[in-house]
């Protein structure tokens, strides 16, 4: 009798444990990889509930391959490290197809050795500083020529400012970009006592002494303008002080490439009005896809949500990969990926967006006016710019290219018409 219990219970186990591998088999795991506590979390948060909301309406179409999709969801916590722990974690553990996440360059840094070792593919939805085009990697969000280059010739062209401060957060996304910009503006004739830089710890908050410092750059009458690569919850503090201040976007204007509509959801944006950001959409873009999106993400999420930038760089991946993944007839890493180039797919500002075999899209630049409400004025807007992993204002990187498609390569020196390396450990 108890060899019979014992063996009827090691069979249910036995049939539950195998139901379960079986039920695993039976879905698509997608990894979503966003801080959702520490400094990042005010952006990543919403990142997080863009994927989310996005695998919920693929499955609603029926799922992928005949399968539905599954979120894995894991918290790096604004812990750079952690992220690479939490990457290998959805690569080895969990077994996820594809991972979608990070927002900071020193984030994505750190996951990088991880999806090369384990050849894993990873969507990276936010505006970043170029200079790195990995294998496994696409970069759906903005590189330098799509935001920060045509930022500054608006800032030049159309505002007439003189000098510049370039205030960032201190790590590898704001200096490698302000190093960008500190050529090209030398390049455009601006002089080296110009160009104020400045670097602040993650979470920053006393910003007094360095608003009177870009104050102070301006006591010879001519017109200065802030460049801000200022990332998470320390952009509230800046901000604050600007208005603490007295300064208006008409005394000295600010471009922000890190401040969207999420960011300003925390903010009195009163003092704020007529300041700016570049980014390659906005909530307030007039297309009928755009209205579709944000009328579901506020029925999904809330009234008071808003949309942003890299949500759309989500929305875009995502559905790239989607229909990658049915064209290969699977989500094998590398048949996936080559399916990705030359994907099209509608943005949300009513035009298209193309992968290229840089792994970068073609997206429109678009300059947006903080308003009263929290939202943004589109005030220009260009068409769809190819994004360039390498850029054409740093001499070593002007004779790069990538081209996963053709070449193998994503550092290729068109000089020697050699591939320098195909590992991104730049």
């Amino acid at each position: 009798m108890n060899f019979l219990k014992s063996t009827l219970a090691g069979s249910m186990v036995f049939a539950a444990l195998a139901g379960s591998a079986m039920a695993a088999e039976d879905t698509i795991k997608v990894g979503v990889l966003h801080s959702l506590s520490g400094t990042m979390a005010i952006s990543e948060t919403t990142l997080k509930d863009t994927m989310l909301m996005l695998i919920d309406q693929q499955n609603a179409k029926g799922g992928l391959l005949g399968k539905q999709l599954e979120a894995v969801v894991v918290d790096p916590a604004s812990d750079w490290p952690l992220f690479a722990e939490k990457a290998r974690e959805l690569l080895t553990v969990h077994d996820v197809d594809v991972i979608f996440g990070n927002w900071t360059s020193v984030s994505r840094k750190s996951v990088l050795p991880v999806i090369e070792e384990l050849n894993g593919l990873l969507f990276y939805p936010v505006q970043y500083e170029g200079e790195e085009s990995s294998k496994n990697v696409f970069y759906t969000g903005a590189a330098p020529n799509q935001q920060a280059i045509p930022a500054t010739d608006y800032f030049l062209e159309e505002l007439g400012v003189e000098k510049f401060a370039l205030l960032g957060t201190d790590y590898v996304y704001p200096r490698t970009t302000n190093n960008i910009l500190e050529s090209y503006l030398k390049q455009k004739g601006i002089a080296d006592a110009d160009i104020f830089v400045n670097y602040t710890p993650f979470g920053h908050s006393d910003w007094s002494k360095i608003v009177a410092d870009v104050v102070a750059l301006g006591a010879d009458g001519k017109k200065v303008g802030v460049i801000s690569t200022i990332n998470g919850d320390a952009n509230i503090g800046f901000y604050k002080e600007l208005a603490a201040a007295g300064i208006s976007a008409d005394d000295i204007p600010v471009v922000a490439f890190s401040v969207g509509e999420e960011e300003l959801a925390g903010l009195d944006t009163s003092n704020l009005v007529g300041h700016l950001a570049a980014w390659n959409y906005f909530q307030s873009a007039e297309s009928d896809v755009n209205a579709e999106f944000v009328k579901t993400w506020k029925a999904t999420m809330g009234e008071e949500r808003v949309t942003n930038d890299p949500m759309e760089a989500h929305y875009i991946g995502f559905n790239m990969w989607v229909n990658a993944a049915t064209e290969a007839g699977g989500t094998e890493v590398d048949a996936v990926r080559a399916k990705m180039y030359g994907q099209e797919f509608p943005n949300l500002t009513g035009g298209t967006a193309v992968m290229l075999p840089n792994h970068h899209l073609a997206k429109p630049v678009l300059i947006g006016e903080i308003q009263a409400d929290g939202q943004f004025d589109i005030i220009s807007q260009t068409t769809e710019v190819p994004g360039d992993a390498w850029t054409d204002f740093l001499p070593e990187s002007v004779v790069l290219m990538s081209d996963w498609k053709d070449l193998g390569c994503g550092m290729y020196n068109t000089e020697t018409e050699t591939c320098v390396q195909t590992l991104s450990n730049y």
